[in-house]
C-alpha cells in the first residue's frame, strides 16, 4: 500500500511521490497524473519549507487558492481553478481515507463549478444528409464503406473517440440473441465501470461486412491514427453541405440529444454514454439547454 510509510510529519513532497505511485497503480492517463501533479506542485512552491502533511489546515488551502486567483501574478482561468480545486481534495481525501490524517483539511474547501460553453450539435436534418453522403461513397466507382462504418457508428452509439479507437473486431456480436452489438472495453481496471454493451442499428451490418471486405481489418475496427478519422469525418461534413466541422464529439452530442430528445429515460442516456452520476449533472443540465434552442427545428 503506497501509505503505509507516509505520517502526519511526512513532507508534502514525499506524499506528493507516493500520491503519484498510487494515481498510476490506479490507471490513470499519463495526462490526468501530469495535472493532478502539477496542480500540487504549485502548492509545494506557495508553502514554506515543504510543510509536513498534517501541519496544513484549511486556512492554508483557503490563502493558497486566493494566491492562485489574483496574487501570483500568473492568471488563473475558472476552468483552472476548479481543477486545482478538484486536485486538492483527491489528495488530501486519499490521506484521509487511508488513515494519514485524521482531519481533512480540503473536506471544507468549496467546490466551484464551471461549465464549459454548449456543444454544437447536428440538426436531424444535418444527420440525415452527413449519413446519406457517407451512404454515397458506397456507390462510387471504387466503393467504399468505411464513412458510412463510422459515422453511423458514432450517431448510433454517442461513444467517445478512444472508445471508437478501442474497438476491437471481437467486440462485435452480430449474432446477439437481441440484435448487433458491440462491447465497449477498456484495458485498465479502473475505467471498468465505464464497459458497457450498445445496440446496433441493423442497416448499419451491412455497411460493415462491406468495409471489412474492402480493408480486411485484422484486429482493430479501425486501424489509422485518430487525425486520419477526423479528416475524414471533417471531409464528409463538407461534402455534406454542413457548416459545421464534423467531428466525434458533435457526433456524440447529437446522439445523446437526439436520445433526449425521443424521451430516452436520463438513466438509459447516461449509461449508454457511460459516464457518472456527477458528470451526468452537467451533461443533463446541457442536454436540457439544447433541447429548448433546438427543439423547434429538431
Amino acid at each position: 500500500m503506497t501509505t503505509a510509510h507516509l505520517t502526519a510529519q511526512t513532507p508534502l513532497s514525499e506524499a506528493l511521490e507516493a500520491w503519484e505511485i498510487y494515481l498510476n497503480d490506479q490507471g490513470r492517463s499519463p495526462y490526468t497524473v501530469r495535472a493532478f501533479r502539477s496542480d500540487m506542485g504549485l502548492l509545494l512552491e506557495y508553502l514554506p519549507d515543504n510543510r509536513a502533511i498534517g501541519a496544513i489546515t484549511t486556512g492554508d488551502l483557503q490563502a493558497f487558492l486566493k494566491w492562485l486567483e489574483g496574487e501570483r501574478g500568473t492568471p488563473c482561468s475558472p476552468k483552472s481553478l476548479a481543477r486545482r480545486i478538484t486536485t486538492l481534495k483527491s489528495f488530501f481525501r486519499w490521506l484521509h481515507r487511508n488513515g494519514v490524517l485524521l482531519l481533512d483539511p480540503a473536506e471544507k474547501v468549496v467546490q466551484r463549478s464551471v461549465l464549459s460553453p454548449l456543444p454544437v450539435v447536428l440538426t436531424e436534418a444535418e444527420m440525415e444528409a452527413v449519413l446519406l453522403t457517407a451512404d454515397r461513397y458506397r456507390r462510387k466507382e471504387k466503393p467504399d464503406a468505411r464513412p458510412y462504418t463510422l459515422i453511423a457508428l458514432l450517431l448510433a452509439t454517442g461513444i467517445k473517440k478512444s472508445e471508437c479507437l478501442g474497438i476491437h473486431l471481437n467486440h462485435i456480436d452480430l449474432a446477439a440473441p437481441g440484435g448487433p452489438m458491440v462491447f465497449i472495453r477498456y484495458a485498465s481496471p479502473a475505467n471498468r465501470y465505464k464497459e458497457r454493451k450498445l445496440p446496433l442499428p441493423e442497416e448499419w451490418v451491412p455497411a460493415y461486412q462491406e468495409y471489412c471486405a474492402q480493408y480486411n481489418p485484422v484486429d482493430r475496427l479501425f486501424p489509422w491514427s485518430p487525425r486520419r478519422l477526423e479528416y475524414l469525418l471533417e471531409e464528409v461534413g463538407q461534402a455534406a453541405g454542413l457548416d459545421k466541422h464534423l467531428s466525434f464529439d458533435m457526433c456524440r452530442w447529437s446522439c445523446a440529444l437526439q436520445d433526449y430528445l425521443n424521451r430516452i429515460e436520463a438513466e438509459k442516456i447516461r449509461q449508454k454514454l457511460g459516464i457518472s452520476r456527477i458528470q451526468w449533472r452537467e451533461i443533463h443540465m446541457k442536454l436540457q439547454q439544447l433541447a429548448g434552442e433546438s427543439g423547434d427545428r429538431l
